[in-house]
């Protein structure tokens, strides 16, 4: 018993460090002296400073928030509108299920070059529009499922009350109905916007020429082409720390729904 114990132990601390001793490494090496990507010459954060005056990355970074921002915005509103209509639609259709969340199972190659393909077949100039439009198709999903879930935990007795008390459906829904969805509401958009960020695949099919759609995924591929330095890993660092920390706190909004 304790051999066996023992044994799953090391295969999950194996599997852990697999996972992770990777990422620990390229943390650790964007506090490296030296310039080159290996060699550790003493800790230093001047890396993180030169970002700091880097006007590419700080163009990217903008670019990233208002895609993030505006993606998440929309998809949140569109997301939780699409989850109330289909938890409380009486006839349930598994092709409608299917076809909402496809999103989330086609592979981000497949979905990037349909999209290319939309957006050239309408003649859509592409920029930092599309990208958004694109993020918003993929992150719907994400929001109604989300939603959905906290949907499925609801007391649809405290609706009946209050239009039993006379009030109207806007009175009932944003002073009944929206306070219990809002944890989820923010889970599903916190979810959304660290998406949006990470997201490269779909962004670079329909960024379109120019620096004026490049986002921080597709400025970190350009610069990582030329080779690693501890500045890509500064940068890598700070990318995902902030996705790690708006993940974690949906995870804890959504607590509820997760158990």
């Amino acid at each position: 018993m304790r051999t066996n114990k023992l044994a799953g132990r090391l295969i999950l601390l194996a599997l852990f460090g697999f996972l992770y001793v990777p990422i620990a490494v390229l943390v650790m090496l964007s506090f490296n002296e030296s310039g080159l990507p290996t060699a550790w010459s003493g800790f230093s954060t001047k890396w993180y400073l030169e970002l700091a005056g880097n006007g590419d990355i700080l163009g990217a970074a903008w670019n990233t928030l208002v895609v993030g921002v505006s993606a998440t915005l929309l998809s949140t509103v569109l997301g939780t509108m699409l989850a109330i209509g289909m938890e409380t639609r009486r006839r349930k259709s598994s092709g409608l299920e299917a076809l909402v969340f496809a999103p989330m199972v086609i592979p981000d190659i497949v979905l990037a070059v349909a999209l290319l393909s939309f957006f050239s077949k309408l003649n859509v100039t592409l920029g930092l529009h599309t990208i958004i439009i694109s993020h918003v198709i993929f992150d719907l999903a994400f929001v109604c499922s989300i939603v959905r879930a906290r949907l499925k935990h609801f007391d649809y007795s405290i609706v009946e009350a209050s239009r039993d008390l006379g009030g109207s459906a806007w009175t009932t829904f944003w002073w009944v109905t929206f306070p219990v969805l809002l944890p989820a509401i923010i889970a599903g958009g916190l979810l959304a916007f660290t998406l949006s960020v990470d997201e490269f695949i779909i962004a670079f099919f329909t960024a379109g020429a120019g620096r004026s759609s490049i986002t921080l995924p597709i400025q970190i591929y350009s610069m990582i082409r030329f080779g690693i330095t501890p500045e890509i890993n500064a940068l890598a660092t700070i990318v995902m720390a902030v996705s790690t920390i708006v993940l974690l706190l949906s995870q804890w909004l959504n607590k509820d729904n997760l158990q």
